[in-house]
């Protein structure tokens, strides 16, 4: 009975050995990717946390990444090489997505900017973003929350092995092609998104120097102050519930195809 169990354990230990070094570059991967991913990578989630979301996204994709890996090995040389290419691509895929969030935040300062709620480089660094900012990314966050984004990333995972091997590094010329075209789309939708808001602007600076032009005396910047920032407001409620729908629609579209060009 006892050598029974004890070749039962041997197997088991065995097969649980295998499957560990099988999904390591996997964990790898993922890790990198849930650094950067929007909502499961915000710095306001704990780091357990995010272990804890990375372990899970591993758990569930590695099975089906298996055939696809490479025969584990835990040399010094494969195991460096296995960690760099797997980081590699998993950063990408994070940037890839983080520049959506990072669309959203210029939109709300570049609308908070023209409305004169904020400075237009108060989130350029380590500040907090400007109120109208904040307000449109966890909207965002919470929009795609709600429509499974925890389901897409896990496919996204699991088609990433298509677009990056594991064990391959990315062709540099291509890649550097493919973030140039990533980062100019996310500021081109960062601008769209916040147009209604630089058109308002354009009108009432307009507006203002014609009633200064007719009425010098009258001290027309702290009489319109209180109507440019109720006009922002406004247009903020006005439109949220047409830039969210149109920012998802582009983060799914990197959801989607994640190694596309944009146009």
């Amino acid at each position: 009975m006892i050598p029974a169990l004890l070749d039962m354990l041997d197997t088991l230990t065995a097969d649980l050995g295998a499957l560990a070094a099988g999904s390591l570059g996997v964990f790898i991967r993922v890790g990198a990717l849930m650094a950067l991913v929007p909502a499961f990578g915000e710095q306001v989630v704990p780091i357990r946390l995010r272990l804890g979301l990375t372990l899970a996204f591993t758990a569930i994709t590695a099975p089906a990444i298996a055939p696809l890996m490479p025969a584990a090995s835990f040399a010094p040389g494969p195991l460096i090489h296995l960690i760099a290419t797997e980081t590699v691509a998993g950063l990408v895929l994070g940037i890839a997505l983080r520049l959506m969030i990072i669309a959203l935040q210029t939109a709300g300062t570049i609308a908070a900017q023209a409305t004169s709620l904020a400075q237009f480089f108060g989130g350029a660094g380590v500040d907090p973003q400007p109120a109208m900012a904040q307000i449109l990314v966890m909207a965002g966050l919470a929009l795609a929350l709600m429509n499974g984004l925890h389901v897409k990333l896990a496919a996204l995972i699991v088609h990433s092995y298509a677009l990056f091997p594991p064990g391959r590094f990315p062709d540099a010329a291509s890649l550097g092609a493919w973030g140039v075209a990533h980062a100019a789309r996310a500021f081109t939708l960062a601008f769209t998104l916040a147009m209604p808001f630089v058109i308002l602007s354009l009108i009432y600076y307009v507006a203002l120097g014609a009633i200064n032009k007719a009425m010098p005396q009258l001290m027309v910047a702290f009489v319109g102050a209180p109507a440019i920032t109720f006009a922002g407001l406004a247009v903020l409620l006005l439109t949220a519930p047409m830039i969210l729908p149109l920012w998802h629609m582009a983060l799914e579209g990197v959801l989607r195809d994640p190694g596309g060009m944009p146009r």
